[in-house]
């Protein structure tokens, strides 16, 4: 009969796999999609967003295979992670993430099949919202093969500051989802407001709505995207207060130091990218990073979450 011990190896050794392909297709797949909506291009911003009008897409076949390549790989192993945690016996820690982690895998390639016309929305939103799930699923499997397991009555020293700001930084990664999937980067070029708008229109609310077609950028003026923008810094905002509390009340667990510490410089990277890539007229590279490091940030948070109630070092 397998033994659980040489199981539990075998799932960690299959989760961290996924979590490095998992990260490897939210960069390639980040770059696709910025480098296509044409951020960096010249000039700007009259050269944003004219793949909406047809224009053909700017990235090389070689990305685009690498792209699938590893998306393939990743949903192998999520069939053998799966059967790992499955078979002869289930696992209960990680069989319930590895089990939620293939069924959005085999959810995003249905999406993937409409995700070729880059005027719906809804499945360039789908597609980011499932990149960051992707790695978050992965390195919770891992997680939970490692004995990171909640305990009960545990779950203080920050953890309910992490909850709310876990919260908060899912909302804003949802909103910097739906300015990528609307392209409307060029809405609001300007810090820490759009011009002289602080707070949303109730006009632009609509954007928020993701089931929608687009023919055309939303540029400098449209109130949807300046909408979008102005939620997603003030999200950020409350994320960064909400979570650096918590990394910080965090640092007093001897066993949460570390992911306390990678929380809080995760913080300030994002926080820095976030701020260059609106200065830099919004770079492709700075972008990428900003998109990668955001996923990076959930999942740090994760762990440290999970630190906190498990009272594990």
């Amino acid at each position: 009969m397998d033994q659980p011990g040489p199981r539990l190896r075998r799932i960690r050794y299959l989760a961290l796999a996924l979590t490095a392909l998992s990260l490897m297709i939210v960069t390639v797949s980040a770059y696709i999609r910025l480098n296509g909506a044409g951020l960096g291009c010249a000039p700007w911003p009259e050269c944003y967003g004219q793949i909406l009008a047809g224009a053909a897409h700017p990235h090389s076949g070689g990305v685009r295979i690498l792209h699938r390549i590893v998306a393939s790989l990743a949903l192998v192993l999520g069939f053998v992670l799966v059967w790992q945690c499955q078979r002869p016996v289930p696992i209960a820690g990680p069989k319930r993430p590895a089990a939620a982690l293939l069924a959005l895998m085999i959810l995003l390639t249905f999406v993937g099949l409409f995700s070729a016309d880059p005027q719906r929305v809804w499945a360039g939103f789908i597609n980011m919202l499932g990149g960051a799930g992707l790695v978050l699923l992965s390195w919770a499997c891992f997680l939970a093969a490692s004995g990171a397991a909640p305990k009960v009555g545990q779950g203080r020293g920050g953890a309910a500051l992490l909850h709310a700001g876990l919260g908060f930084l899912a909302l804003t990664f949802a909103l910097g989802a739906l300015v990528g999937a609307r392209y409307a980067a060029p809405a609001c070029p300007t810090l820490p407001g759009c011009g002289d708008a602080w707070l949303p229109t109730a006009a632009g609310l609509g954007a928020l709505y993701p089931f929608v077609t687009i023919s055309a950028p939303a540029l400098l003026g449209d109130a949807g995207g300046a909408a979008l923008h102005l939620l997603h810094r003030w999200c950020a905002l409350a994320a960064l207060l909400l979570l650096g509390l918590g990394g910080l009340r965090a640092l007093a667990r001897a066993e949460a130091r570390r992911g306390a510490v990678a929380l809080l410089v995760l913080l300030l990277v994002q926080f820095a990218l976030g701020v260059l890539t609106v200065l830099s007229g919004f770079g492709l590279g700075l972008a990428v990073a900003h998109s990668v490091c955001a996923t990076a940030l959930l999942a740090a948070g994760l762990h440290l979450l999970l630190k906190l109630k498990a009272g594990r070092g």
